[in-house]
């Protein structure tokens, strides 16, 4: 384990953050480049070895503190029956979810021993994972999930899934029982803890995500109290209630269009991880580091709570193409400027 991350769940103060990205593993790194050369991304996700290959290499070349499950967010759905195939243009699924084909989803006991390659994976990378490193899992937000199910993407004004609230009910009584298992067989396999990753949330208003997605957050956060971080693409703190901000949370990521004092501001809700814009890793080198200099320096006036809570890292995750010296930049420097 990090003691630097195991600081920041456990407030203990610390005057050096812990680093991660999102999609730290990826097709930006030559590692995976490598790898993607013998294998289809299915096998790198589905065969545990590979897994763990895979989300080591990012920790052992850049020397982030935490490692994260290489998985991908959608394979629920293909437990579910869902079909699922990577493709050139993106992920695709068999059908489309909508109140006739409901009947047609799998039980979710299927889909929960399906999933089990997930928590195989989490054991066999923390088996060639440093010890002084720590491993988180992650799952798809569940709003998220029901959008791909029935948009078959997450793009657009996502009218059929905003349309239609019953049917996101209706299709959780499968899917949250699957969450929720996989949640578990991940802890039980060396996950510290678990993100969530709702990248649709931000799409809906801070209305209906309170009148409709927070409530089952809230039960998963207390189920699995101090277990369970959350970070949803495009949302802002009018989303969150006082409820959901008061869930014993393990933390929050926050994407580049926060102000990071405003994600502190929200007292009770664990570790804030962020939130430097990932684009700006496209920069020639020396407006690059000026701007995580300017972004570095801005936090480094933040009061020592602040920075206690802070697990360092980007808006939302390493872009493909992402120039690997700038990633190797921003963790050196940020382990400079809070040695």
């Amino acid at each position: 384990m990090n003691q630097k991350f195991q600081n920041v769940i456990n407030k203990i103060p610390q005057k050096s953050p812990p680093i991660w990205f999102m999609r730290q593993a990826g097709r930006y790194h030559n590692h995976y480049q490598k790898l993607r050369e013998k294998y289809s991304f299915e096998l790198l996700c589905k065969k545990p070895e590979l897994a763990a290959e895979v989300a080591r290499g990012p920790v052992a070349d850049f020397d982030f503190d935490v490692a994260i499950l290489f998985s991908d967010i959608l394979f629920p759905l293909e437990g579910l029956g869902m079909g699922l195939a990577y493709t050139e243009q993106g992920p695709k699924l068999s059908f489309q979810l909508d109140p006739s084909n409901l009947s047609k989803l799998n039980p979710a006991q299927q889909a929960i021993d399906f999933l089990k390659f997930q928590s195989e994976a989490l054991q066999a990378t923390r088996q060639v994972l440093s010890q002084d490193k720590s491993l988180i899992g992650f799952v798809g937000g569940l709003w998220t999930l029901y959008v791909y199910a029935v948009e078959g993407s997450h793009a657009g004004s996502l009218i059929k899934s905003k349309s239609n609230p019953k049917l996101f009910h209706d299709f959780l009584k499968v899917l949250f029982p699957v969450m929720k298992a996989n949640i578990a067989n991940q802890l039980a396999s060396g996950a510290e803890l678990v993100m969530i990753f709702d990248t649709a949330a931000g799409e809906v208003s801070p209305t209906f995500f309170q009148t409709e997605i927070e409530k089952y957050l809230i039960e998963i956060a207390d189920q699995f109290p101090g277990k369970i971080g959350y970070y949803s693409k495009g949302t802002n703190s009018a989303h969150f209630s006082s409820s959901m901000v008061a869930a014993p949370w393990a933390g929050f990521g926050v994407d580049h269009r926060w102000n990071l004092q405003n994600a502190f501001q929200l007292k009770n809700t664990g570790f804030v991880q962020g939130n430097f814009d990932q684009a700006l890793l496209f920069q020639d080198s020396d407006n690059f580091k000026k701007s995580l200099n300017h972004y570095l320096t801005k936090i480094k006036e933040y009061s020592q709570q602040d920075i206690s809570r802070w697990v360092c890292g980007l808006g939302h995750g390493v872009l493909p193409k992402t120039p690997e010296a700038h990633v190797r930049y921003f963790v050196q420097q940020a382990r400079q400027v809070f040695p």
